[in-house]
């Protein structure tokens, strides 16, 4: 670590992600889809294009928050992501049982997406300059502390839930996490961080930084590997407990959350160890190759046992740190300009979510999951030509 008196700061760092992976993960579970829909007198998967607009919100503010971090300071990008998240789960609370909700509802996660943009390109750029020494395996705390929050989401759902007039509603959640990322905000106003001091800040924008930096044949692959592996992930995510209630006919499937959460907490855990030892490049394709495998286990033996079991490997290989891993190799390649690469991988990344959850709102669950076999497959491509890429630069 760079320096003890950033121990607090990396702890709401950390904190911030608790909350996203809440934020992130509410929309993809399904009593609180079925629960929404009947507000809003639709369809649970129509409750997927919601989840989409988170991001199409990353997409409107990532060109802007990547120079954003670099010119004002991660303290900075990071206090606006804590706020615009709180309007976000705010505004979730106020378009339940709102005849105009869906619409309510969707301008919202946009405004969600934003605050994804500010908090990436300021947390991630952050710990990497706190942990210098171990830039992945900080970045890769940040799934450990959102598969926590995960990992408990069922259990808080449960806790929180309220019903009204016969229906279940989960206001109190989205008003509580809200509410703490207004604390959060607060708290890492007044905490320091190495870039406090202007330190190597790129303050040119987006455009001129893409202009002026000579990308790669495997570093462009490295960036759209933030598409596939989020899509991998995601897709399961909101849709995966669809495919267990459709087709497995499993009433209450949120079960799979606890053990999607599971698989992600070990992965993290054991992926940061194995890091030490083995190259980050080596995970961009063997963890998609057993995404692919379990998918196709689940399509063709369908059953609640391989529903856990599925949800515990795409937790470990989809969503266990891939994308952060991908991040970290990027933002080492090119280090005066972190925040603007993290805009790029993660530009990447929410394109994905924009296009492919938006495509899946309107497809049956059994029909996004072949479709996530195909994303996966091309992301275990993109993966074999990067590490070929790399091993010839090696020799």
């Amino acid at each position: 670590m760079k320096d003890r008196k950033y121990i607090l700061s990396l702890i709401v760092l950390y904190l911030n992600y608790f909350l996203h992976g809440i934020g992130c993960a509410v929309l993809g579970q399904s009593v609180i889809k079925d629960s929404l829909a009947a507000s809003w007198g639709t369809t649970a998967m129509a409750i997927t294009a919601i989840s989409a607009a988170l991001g199409l919100g990353r997409l409107i503010a990532l060109p802007i928050a990547g120079p954003f971090s670099d010119k004002f300071g991660r303290k900075a990008s990071v206090v606006v992501g804590g706020l615009f998240y709180a309007a976000f789960l705010g505004g979730l609370a106020y378009s339940s049982g709102n005849p105009d909700g869906y619409r309510i509802a969707y301008i919202c996660a946009i405004l969600g997406g934003i605050a994804n943009s500010f908090l990436d390109t300021g947390v991630y750029p952050a710990l990497g300059e706190i942990v210098i020494k171990a830039p992945s395996v900080a970045t890769m705390g940040i799934k450990f502390s959102m598969a926590i929050s995960q990992m408990l989401l069922p259990f808080v759902i449960g806790a929180t839930a309220v019903v009204v007039s016969g229906v279940s509603s989960y206001d109190r959640l989205f008003l509580l996490t809200g509410l703490a990322y207004l604390v959060l905000a607060i708290a890492i106003f007044f905490l320091p961080l190495p870039t406090d001091q202007k330190e190597n800040i790129q303050k040119e924008g987006l455009l001129s930084s893409i202009r002026n930096t000579k990308f790669s044949a495997e570093s462009i692959a490295m960036i759209l590997i933030g598409f596939t592996c989020t899509g991998t992930f995601q897709l399961w995510l909101n849709c995966a407990q669809n495919f267990a209630k459709d087709v497995v006919l499993w009433a209450e499937p949120s079960i799979m959350q606890t053990f999607y959460s599971a698989g992600t907490l070990i992965a993290v855990v054991v992926t940061a160890m194995l890091t030490r030892k083995i190259k980050d490049e080596r995970f961009i394709v063997l963890y998609p190759i057993i995404c692919l495998l379990t998918l196709l286990l689940v399509l063709f033996f369908p059953s609640k046992v391989m529903m856990e079991v599925g949800a515990f490997a795409i937790g470990w290989a989809g969503a266990g740190g891939l994308l952060q891993i991908v991040t970290a190799v990027c933002n080492l390649v090119f280090p005066k300009i972190k925040g603007t690469v993290t805009a790029l991988v993660m530009i990447a990344s929410s394109l994905c979510n924009y296009t492919l959850l938006s495509a899946a709102a309107g497809m049956t669950s059994s029909g996004v999951m072949w479709m996530n076999v195909i994303l996966t497959s091309a992301g275990i491509i993109l993966g074999v030509f990067v590490n070929s890429k790399l091993r010839i630069a090696a020799d």
